[in-house]
């Protein structure tokens, strides 16, 4: 005898329950289209890098860094225990006392653009416009970005691990952070990490919060892309909260001095919570003024309710080493 299911075993689609079922679909849809046009932008942010192809070095090149600064870029034709003669492209053969070299580096075919230009690292590599990845900051190496908000120090205290501080001009709240990286392969890194933070003076009821997350990179100093995902938590009034976090960001140089950011947070959308997918969007350009130096700007917009909505006041930033 054929099995007979009641009917009360099937879920039955009233209008409301058929509204919460769209709304859901919605929301998924949503949120797999903004991750869908996230991943896009980035490979087409990567796509633009230069590069040279392997046989563009037909002689060994070398960059010889100085004491003071400056910068050789060419073969070296000899060297003996005083001196070091390089034969550069603009300078022709320059004679380099051996006291004053700084730093002396072998270049790679990935070192050089199309044309056969050198294309230094980017100085600020670890940093998008608010977020990080999993490339490390070198040991005792340090840097501040000024925001329009507030200052942000990072410090690279031992060997892959990075500590930082972040505030507003007000001095409230304040946020501490942490963060270890595991090179996974030459190209590939992981960052794992966690911000703390607090409210001060301004609020006396207090407001505590914690981020843990982790990091995804995949390229180098000079182009990258990051997926990061990790869990907002809020402690407001003795009352906790909390929600997942997303990010894509990637840089790439186009230039001995610039380089294309994007960045992005998103909170994807919580169906008993009846929230949509909101993200903060920011592509942008960094460009370094000296060594040791760089601004970047970026016109930011928001996508929520299936909308998005640009920001009349651009993200403005400077770097600056320690």
């Amino acid at each position: 005898m054929q099995k007979q299911f009641p009917i009360y075993a099937f879920p039955v689609l009233t209008p409301n329950r058929t509204l919460r079922l769209l709304q859901l679909i919605d929301s998924h849809m949503n949120l797999h289209l903004l991750l869908k046009s996230t991943f896009t932008l980035l490979i087409l942010l990567l796509s633009t890098q230069s590069y040279a192809q392997k046989d563009t070095l037909k002689v060994k090149l070398f960059v010889v860094t100085t004491n003071d600064g400056g910068e050789f870029i060419g073969e070296i034709i000899s060297e003996d225990a005083k001196d070091l003669i390089i034969k550069t492209k603009d300078k022709g053969e320059v004679s380099i006392p051996k006291y004053q070299i700084k730093e002396r580096k072998a270049l790679e075919s990935s070192d050089l653009n199309q044309f056969g230009e050198y294309i230094p690292a980017e100085v600020f590599s670890t940093r998008y416009f608010l977020t990080t990845n999993g490339l490390p900051i070198e040991k005792g190496e340090s840097y501040v970005q000024w925001n329009l908000w507030g200052p942000d120090f990072e410090l690279g205290v031992a060997k892959n691990f990075s500590v930082g501080l972040m505030t507003t001009w007000l001095a409230n709240p304040v946020i501490a952070n942490a963060k270890y990286c595991i090179p996974l392969n030459k190209k590939t890194s992981l960052g794992v990490g966690t911000l703390i933070g607090t409210t001060t003076w301004f609020y006396s009821g207090g407001l505590g919060l914690a981020l843990p997350y982790a990091s995804l990179t995949s390229g180098d100093r000079k182009s990258n892309i990051s997926f990061s995902a990790g869990y907002g938590a809020v402690m407001y009034d003795g009352f906790p909260s909390g929600r997942m976090l997303l990010s894509g960001a990637g840089m790439t140089k186009v230039g001995k001095k610039v380089s294309l950011v994007f960045d992005s947070f998103i909170l994807p959308g919580n169906f008993n919570a009846n929230t949509s997918t909101t993200a903060l969007i920011i592509p942008g350009i960094r460009v370094q003024t000296a060594k040791d130096k760089a601004f970047q700007f970026g016109f930011a917009g928001i996508y929520a309710d299936s909308e998005f909505v640009p920001l009349p006041i651009p993200f403005v930033q400077w770097y600056k080493k320690l």
